[in-house]
């Protein structure tokens, strides 16, 4: 069975995002909805998306529309028809009537539902129409969340199920999980669990929302907003549908009950319209008066808003052991919240998946969590969890691991793929190296670099492991959602707060010959970049020798809305991808211009279509769908080149004194204009003293070295002036540029 052509029936959130991310594959997709204006109006949605739900704007029109009572014909054509409709299972029931009586033999049929279970959608299908029939649950947004749901029926043909599986895998470039008809399915089933003992338990120990926040978040491996934070954002009412839900569908004996209680503060924050961040606020609201704006945090026992808090729990990164065994409130917190989603994701293997890898792929991939419930279970150690737990009677995954007390007893990772992923390869490993900020993990024939900081950020350890690892071929790739965010911000302030400026200068330097290190190795070097791929992160990857791009990528150079340029040959990079192209050849200010306003304005891809241009990625970058195959490209790349040299130094012939005066024309119209303010001017004037070649003519040959120095010299300017500092610390405290 080959997937050529989709109709997506229902033109809301979800349906939207599927057609779309089936153009994103190059996939002939029509949309149809009641009326064709709907389904227009859905298609200008998609074009307009932000953040972008396509990743080539350009292909719009292959996403063709129309309605359920004039175009339905074009169903009889399609391999795979999604239904994506209101969650009611009259409409459904009329939808799958009309489906299966114009489809053609064999073509698949499935449906979006987050919440009705496949045995009430198929009630009224034959036992044929029920073979071609399943859910498919995509996660929204459809373009960037990675996790997958198919859930089968018993009448499925296996082949077809595998077959839809492997199509989504490969084309679609999501981890397409199969599991069984049960309520919630399985991400939903146990992210939700985990949200409502996390919000119990804060409840029962009189935690306040930002220390429970702060301990369910990072110190977990969970995404920062935390339980009260996730809450506010997905919907205090919409959680509260998603409970009743549960409760109607789970057995009694289900230990789901015990944490879906009401909490009569959550049932006042819905009747006063608290609904979260799309209604007045929620756990948190923002507080507005005429001077100024607070963030506020409620009280769980009065009810009552104060100003929220900032909550140090001396914990940067994901140590569960650690995290556990403290002997404070926050210890015992997160033990218990730990200790009962582990319980209960056990308790659902094999009802959910026969694999319990699966229930962790689903965490990680649908919601976000750096390990799943077992990979915790790991991490905390067999005997220590069962040391320190208390009841499981009844678990029979639980009681089977007690008497043995198998410390191994994960085994292989992301058994729902046969992709050779990182996750897998780590611990076929044949040594571990590295350090705190970077892991190496090495093999026979190459060896692969993992950052393990905050964001990714680089500091001096991610700087030794890359040096350290180009002993052998290198795979720069991580499993975390971002490549890398840049050069840890934090680390440089640190330095100047102290005013010394001379170990900012070591630093970069440092970063700089790591770079060139990486660029010149006598071993080819490869980055396979996902998600932000910002400042240091982008130099790491454009020095690098191959690049093998995820196409959910955030590619560019941001380093002038901090205050500051790129310093570890970002612009020396840019510049000399710019020089060759035919109009620099004909115009010897066209390079440095172009890379003038890119640098600039801090302009970033949010694919490798859009990075192309402006040659952020270049055509021979490969360009890959599926995130968990970036390392079997990578290594494909590496087969490829056996024979590999490193390149040949680029020389540079910049304009200098010329160029610089366009570039000061244009700053001082931005600034006439108001685009840019006085420090705005600052930093753009140190880009075009790099970017001109400083002191220089078209006549004089410049070596890299001296496009590294050029950089320098004016980070080291720029680093030291208060504006730029200001910028830095307004932008680690709020998460937001500041335009001074």
């Amino acid at each position: 069975m080959k997937i050529k052509n989709v109709v997506v029936i229902g033109s809301g959130t979800m349906g939207s995002g599927i057609a779309a991310h089936l153009c994103n594959a190059n996939i002939p997709v029509t949309l149809l909805d009641l009326k064709t204006e709907i389904s227009e109006k859905a298609r200008e949605r998609i074009h307009k998306s932000r953040p972008p739900l396509l990743i080539d704007k350009s292909k719009i029109n292959n996403i063709k529309v129309g309605n359920i009572s004039d175009d339905f014909d074009v169903v009889k054509d399609a391999d795979w028809i999604v239904e994506a409709v209101v969650e009611r299972i009259d409409i459904k029931h009329q939808i799958y009537e009309k489906i299966f009586k114009a489809r053609k033999d064999g073509a698949i049929v499935s449906s979006n539902t987050s919440s009705i279970p496949i045995k009430v959608l198929s009630e009224h299908l034959t036992d044929i129409e029920k073979k071609d029939f399943c859910i498919t649950h995509f996660f929204n947004p459809v373009r960037y969340m990675g996790l997958l749901e198919i859930v089968k029926n018993e009448n499925n043909d296996l082949k077809k199920i595998n077959q839809l599986k492997e199509f989504c895998e490969i084309e679609l470039g999501k981890g397409a999980i199969v599991c069984n008809d049960t309520p919630g399915f399985l991400g939903n089933r146990v992210g939700v669990y985990a949200m409502q003992v996390a919000m119990t338990e804060a409840f029962k120990m009189k935690l306040s929302v930002e220390e429970a926040d702060a301990i369910f978040g990072r110190p977990m491996g969970i995404p920062k907003t935390g339980v009260f934070g996730l809450y506010d954002l997905i919907g205090i009412d919409l959680m509260a549908d998603v409970l009743k839900s549960f409760i109607k569908e789970l057995p009694k004996s289900d230990e789901f009950h015990e944490v879906a209680k009401e909490i009569p503060l959550v049932k006042k924050l819905i009747e006063t319209g608290y609904t979260g961040r799309k209604g007045k606020g929620g756990f948190y609201r923002m507080n507005k008066t005429a001077t100024s704006k607070v963030m506020e945090a409620i009280n769980l026992e009065s009810g009552n808003y104060f100003p929220s808090k900032k909550i140090d729990v001396k914990s940067d990164k994901v140590d569960l052991q650690g995290l556990i065994n403290r002997k404070d409130k926050y210890g015992e917190y997160a033990w218990s919240v730990l200790s009962k989603i582990i319980k209960y994701a056990s308790s659902l293997v094999p009802g959910i998946t026969k694999e319990f890898n699966d229930i962790d792929e689903a965490m990680r991939l649908g919601f976000n969590w750096a390990k799943g419930p077992f990979e915790m279970l790991e991490e905390i150690g067999v005997k220590n969890f069962f040391d320190k737990i208390d009841e499981y009677k009844g678990n029979n995954f639980l009681e089977k691991l007690s008497k043995t007390k198998n410390e191994d007893f994960y085994g292989e990772r992301q058994k729902y793929t046969n992709i050779e992923t990182l996750g897998k390869v780590k611990k076929t490993a044949s040594s571990l190296d590295g350090n705190d900020s970077a892991k190496i993990y090495r093999f026979n024939d190459y060896n692969i670099v993992e950052f393990t900081t905050k964001a990714n950020a680089l500091d001096y350890d991610s700087m030794d492991a890359l040096k350290k690892a180009t002993d052998k071929p290198l795979i720069i790739i991580n499993e975390s959602m971002q490549f890398s965010a840049g050069v840890n911000l934090t680390y440089t302030m640190q330095f100047a707060d102290k005013k010394d400026f001379k170990s900012i200068e070591k630093f970069i330097k440092y970063f700089q010959e790591t770079c060139k290190h990486l660029k010149y190795s006598k071993h080819p070097v490869i980055s396979a970049p996902s998600g932000l791929t910002l400042g240091g992160g982008f130099e790491v990857m454009v020095q690098s020798n191959f690049v093998a791009s995820h196409t959910n990528i955030v590619v560019g150079l941001v380093e002038t809305i901090v205050g500051l340029i790129p310093a570890g040959g970002g612009c020396k990079e840019m510049l000399a991808r710019w020089l060759d192209t035919d109009e620099a050849k004909k115009d010897p200010n066209y390079a440095p211009l172009k890379v003038f306003d890119i640098i600039g304005y801090g302009k970033t891809a949010t694919s490798p279509v859009e990075a192309e241009p402006m040659k952020y990625l270049r055509p021979v970058d490969k360009k890959i769908m599926n995130r968990n195959s970036l390392l079997e490209v990578s290594k494909k790349i590496l087969m490829e080149n056996k024979d590999f040299k490193a390149p040949n130094e680029v020389k540079f012939n910049l304009p200098g004194k010329s160029v610089l005066e366009d570039m000061n024309k244009i700053l001082d119209k931005l600034y006439n204009d108001k685009v840019i303010l006085d420090h705005g001017v600052t930093v753009a004037k140190e880009l075009a003293h790099v970017l001109s070649g400083g002191d220089t003519t078209i006549d004089k040959t410049l070596s890299e070295d001296d496009l590294f120095k050029l950089e320098l010299d004016a980070f080291m300017r720029l680093i030291e002036t208060k504006k730029t500092q200001d910028r830095i610390k307004h932008t680690l405290a709020t998460g937001k540029p500041l335009v001074n």
